[in-house]
């Protein structure tokens, strides 16, 4: 109901099984999944909605452990909100989400540049105008919000970006946001690109190697 009343079209499944299936009939243009879930809980059901989608996904749930966040985090969720919370800052940052998937808010593509910009680092290849990276020749299959990330580091290459500016250009926080997502995104990241290739700077963030 307080979806609705921001605009939101919204369908709801009552257990994880069935939001799977509805996952799978017809997908959404954003997923709120609950952790605690019955028959298939939160986690599982992001990790398999990440066999074949990037749709933007939040969790929510009571629990604060650190231990559940991460999980929620490194089964593939692109944010996470711990009750309570208010319904303002859940709506913001499902319109994030959505900004993120689609970067000039319409869905469409946005105009390419006259010529694009590319950064190769070894093997290594971002491709700004066509949105595409690329490892050793083969496309890497990033969810939006990786591939975002992985923008804002290759626009800045050496340069060390701190956890409060990439939680302010990637998931669009004006308010100071928990830290734990920009790391667990980063793990997942550098997973699919090389290890070596974002170097942590302690006490400052990360960088791009150039």
């Amino acid at each position: 109901m307080a979806l609705e009343r921001y605009g939101f079209r919204v369908r709801t499944a009552a257990d994880g099984l069935t939001g799977l299936e509805m996952f799978r009939e017809r997908a959404p243009d954003v997923a709120l999944l609950d952790v605690m879930l019955p028959e298939l809980d939160g986690v599982s059901l992001v990790r398999r909605i990440r066999e074949s989608s990037g749709l933007p996904v939040l969790m929510i749930s009571a629990r604060t452990d650190p231990v559940d966040v991460v999980q929620g985090l490194e089964a593939g969720a692109d944010d996470y909100l711990t009750k309570p919370y208010d319904t303002a800052v859940l709506v913001a940052r499902m319109r994030a989400a959505l900004r993120r998937a689609r970067p000039d808010g319409t869905g469409e593509a946005p105009p390419a540049p006259e010529e694009p910009t590319l950064l190769r680092a070894g093997d290594l290849t971002v491709d700004a105008r066509s949105l595409e990276v690329r490892r050793d020749g083969e496309l890497v299959e990033l969810t939006p919000t990786e591939l975002k990330l992985v923008l804002e580091f290759a626009a800045e290459p050496g340069v060390v970006l701190s956890r409060t500016t990439l939680l302010e250009r990637v998931w669009d926080y004006a308010w100071g946001g928990d830290s734990r997502v920009v790391d667990v995104h980063v793990q997942r990241l550098r997973a699919k690109i090389g290890h070596d290739r974002i170097e942590t700077v302690r006490g400052f963030g990360y960088e791009l190697r150039p």
